[in-house]
């Protein structure tokens, strides 16, 4: 496989669980399977649907607004600003929300990609697995 570029503007998945607007941009889809980025606009008031990646640590950077990252598992609920990276461990059930008066914009997610929720949300067949490793 060869180096590619890939524009926000054209992602091949959008995933309403995580916002109105939120673009995979590189996920299995693409081929991507060890990494994943996705563009997530979040408008004022509107939230990620509480979750949890079982295999992949997820990982954000706020590039715009500020808003609240909710840890459901541990009870506790951490603001962040532009500028912050928000990271969860796999297993954490998290959420976030853009509930301090602003849009967030973010760039980041699960790594590696996260196949159970993509499988689970229909956007990946159940059959969908990484190719074989060249040896």
């Amino acid at each position: 496989m060869a180096i590619r570029v890939f524009h926000r503007d054209h992602p091949s998945l959008r995933l309403p669980l995580i916002s109105k607007d939120a673009r995979f941009v590189i996920w299995p889809g693409v081929g991507a399977w060890d990494a994943n980025l996705n563009y997530v606009r979040l408008e004022p008031g509107e939230a990620n649907v509480p979750h949890i990646h079982v295999q992949s640590e997820d990982t954000i950077f706020i590039l715009e607004g500020e808003g609240t990252i909710h840890d459901y598992t541990n009870d506790i609920a951490l603001p962040f600003h532009a500028g912050c990276v928000v990271h969860v461990p796999v297993g954490i059930k998290h959420a976030v929300k853009a509930d301090r008066g602003s849009n967030i914009v973010s760039v980041g997610g699960p790594s590696p990609a996260d196949v159970p929720l993509l499988k689970a949300a229909g956007a990946l067949p159940a059959d969908a697995a990484p190719p074989a490793a060249a040896t």
